[in-house]
């Protein structure tokens, strides 16, 4: 562990919070689950009003801009219409099956904010194990996506899902292996011991390793120019081409709680999580969360959807390669350095990134040229 120190000399976050506050096991289990799902829904919507204006900006329009002022009030009244819409099922569906997705794809994203610190203790429970524990149950969503294209009974959305699930098998590998590089250095699992260790962000002892979780994290969870599963000009809307009404509007919620669920973890993992002077630390984590979201929005308005057969290659032959190549740097530099040379790995991995990145994209070709289907 090459950051001990930073566990046990944090005087200015002395005011940890108890793991049964406000006082019992059951208050605090009811308080922080009420505090987990507002918090998902408000930030939710403002998901949805941050990309909507701010790609009406990147692409020389308005946006939203009639209900509420500055068009605040426009994801409400998009959920209202959206649950007042009729329910339509396939009648060669499986009912069930159809009935049970959005639900499956859904709750495992609000069990991830479980163990995600909005303060120093601020967290519905402090898992030793809680990085596995966010690995594991986000891919739950997975099942509820391909439980979408195969109980509709239709092929668009059958292949929807079955290039999701794809895509979460190639980019998982990945993910993890950079998450094993921040392990390495903290020597902990627990994502609020995580945040404790941060005194120099890791986005600047792990560069290569935060690319690396940022574009596969984007891939997982359908976020352009990775949107394949539901690519309009292919698959119509993808494994959710079958569904309305409220369980359409479930589906559109999970799209965007993910992207929540993503921009949380790299402000935990890369971002010092919710250190930081003079504010609260709760407003802290949720400042970083949305500047991360904005880096989302602005890659969806910058570059183009890629192929499928790029999407795997980029997966298989650039991030994989790389990310074992980071992990073995990162060791090698937790045991050689002592802990108060840490900062000499900010200059050090910048450069082996720039190096890797400039070397892999000669020498690695991702199918960029024309392809006969």
């Amino acid at each position: 562990m090459l950051v001990k120190s930073g566990l046990n000399s944090l005087n200015q976050y002395a005011t940890t919070l108890p793991p049964d506050w406000p006082g019992g096991f059951w208050w605090h289990w009811l308080l922080f689950s009420v505090i987990i799902i507002v918090v998902v829904l408000l930030l939710v919507m403002g998901y949805i009003w941050i990309e909507r204006r701010g790609m009406g900006r990147m692409q020389a329009r308005l946006g939203p801009n009639r209900v509420g002022p500055f068009g605040l009030l426009q994801p409400i009244a998009d959920a209202l219409k959206v649950l007042t819409k009729e329910d339509l099922v396939p009648a060669n569906a499986d009912k069930i099956v159809h009935f049970l997705a959005p639900v499956v794809a859904f709750f495992p994203v609000l069990l991830v904010f479980a163990v995600v610190p909005f303060g120093d203790g601020a967290l519905l429970a402090d898992l030793n194990v809680g990085i596995l524990f966010v690995v594991a149950i986000s891919s739950i969503s997975t099942v509820g996506v391909f439980m979408a294209g195969w109980g509709s009974n239709s092929k668009y959305p059958l292949l929807g899902a079955m290039r999701n699930v794809a895509a979460v098998v190639s980019y998982e590998i990945p993910v993890v292996l950079a998450i094993v590089g921040v392990v390495l250095i903290t020597g902990t699992l627990s994502l609020n011991s995580i945040v404790l260790a941060q005194n120099i962000p890791f986005i600047l002892l792990q560069p290569l390793g935060f690319l690396l979780f940022f574009i596969a994290g984007c891939a997982e969870i359908n976020r352009s120019p990775f949107d394949l599963m539901e690519a309009d000009s292919e698959l119509v809307a993808g494994f959710h081409t079958e569904y309305s009404g409220m369980k359409f509007a479930l589906f559109y919620l999970v799209e965007y709680a993910e992207a929540l669920v993503v921009s949380a973890i790299i402000t935990t993992l890369f971002l010092s999580g919710w250190r930081g002077p003079l504010l609260p630390p709760w407003l802290w984590f949720v400042i970083k969360v949305i500047i991360v979201f904005f880096v989302m929005v602005w890659t969806r308005s910058t570059f183009p959807r890629v192929r499928i057969d790029q999407l795997m290659a980029l997966a298989w032959k650039f991030l994989l390669p790389l990310a074992i190549i980071n992990l073995i740097i990162t060791a090698i530099e937790v045991l050689t350095l002592p802990e108060s040379l840490i900062w000499v790995m900010i200059p050090v991995n910048f450069g082996i990134m720039a190096v890797l990145i400039l070397l892999w994209s000669r020498l690695s070709k991702l199918g960029w040229g024309r392809v006969e289907v």
